[in-house]
């Protein structure tokens, strides 16, 4: 008996010591994700609860900025909006990606490392690079309309390709379209082929076992990218500012006016803790899904 409480307190100090080696080389890590998001964090929460007149800040703490946030209708319209155009670049970028993941995973064989090398070569250059090169191929006397004019099929340019919701859409799930890819490709490729193999010795053709198999196997990956292309593109003001307009204006635009030109921290402090709201709820619901997927699947 005592051999064996010995052990057990050897048993007991050694877990707790590797716990106490894993904390410690935790720490740079938590030290980093501290100073860097929870402190500018905690200090937009602060501004949001503060009223400002002219540069300075008031003494005590005040929930207008949100009762104007939530209150304004040209407020809500952004959010709105911002939601929407991020559901139809996630909705988009998906569906263009599933094919080409499926590709990769189940057609090219020999040369599964050089396709993915060669769906990433776009994204190698600059964001704001990729995002001029879609300006110049919808403006009014882009690749497109000049292209449609030299052939006869438009008398006019087209002036609804650029500063809309819509040319938005195509920069942004342009721009995501490798961050949807990876995700649903490792998906695919870590379905087990007995699996297909079996569908097809049931009776299954190629329609329904993809129906039945392949797709239910793969959505932890389409969740995940959809969680991934989502976030990010709800709070992006780079693409709406240079291809969207007026239109194409997003929430993430006025927090940016509201810091910047304005200069009323408390106010951008307001609408960005808002919107950060708002993307954590969705993508909550996103992973909620994505767990229902996984259990029914299993």
């Amino acid at each position: 008996m005592r051999r064996q409480g010995n052990g057990a307190n050897v048993a007991g100090g050694t877990g707790s010591q590797g716990a106490q080696n894993g904390y410690w080389l935790l720490a740079p890590t938590l030290a980093v994700m501290a100073l860097g998001l929870a402190a500018p964090l905690g200090l937009v929460a602060v501004y949001s609860l503060k009223n400002q007149t002219g540069i300075s800040l008031s003494e005590g703490w005040t929930l207008a900025q949100y009762g104007e946030v939530l209150g304004r209708a040209s407020y809500r319209t952004l959010f709105w909006r911002s939601l929407g155009i991020s559901g139809l670049v996630t909705l988009v970028t998906v569906l263009l990606a599933y094919p080409m993941a499926y590709f990769v995973a189940f057609k090219a064989r020999r040369a599964k490392f050089v396709w993915l090398i060669a769906l990433t070569i776009p994204f190698w250059t600059s964001y704001l690079l990729r995002v001029f090169a879609w300006k110049i191929i919808l403006g009014f006397d882009g690749v497109i309309n000049s292209g449609l004019m030299r052939l006869g099929l438009i008398d006019h340019p087209l002036t609804f390709l650029l500063y809309n919701p819509f040319s938005v859409v195509v920069t942004l799930a342009h721009a995501w379209a490798a961050f949807a890819i990876l995700p649903i490709y490792v998906s695919l490729e870590k379905i087990d082929r007995s699996l297909l193999e079996a569908a097809t010795d049931l009776g299954d053709g190629p329609l329904r076992r993809f129906l039945r198999v392949t797709l239910p196997l793969s959505m932890p990956g389409v969740i995940g990218a959809a969680v991934l292309i989502f976030v990010p593109t709800t709070g992006d003001y780079v693409t709406p500012t240079l291809v969207g307009g007026p239109a194409g204006s997003m929430i993430a635009n006025v927090i940016e006016i509201q810091f910047g030109r304005i200069g009323n921290w408390p106010m951008g402090s307001a609408l960005a803790l808002v919107s950060m709201t708002a993307v954590a709820l969705v993508a909550g619901a996103f992973v909620l899904l994505a767990r229902w997927a996984t259990a029914r699947v299993r």
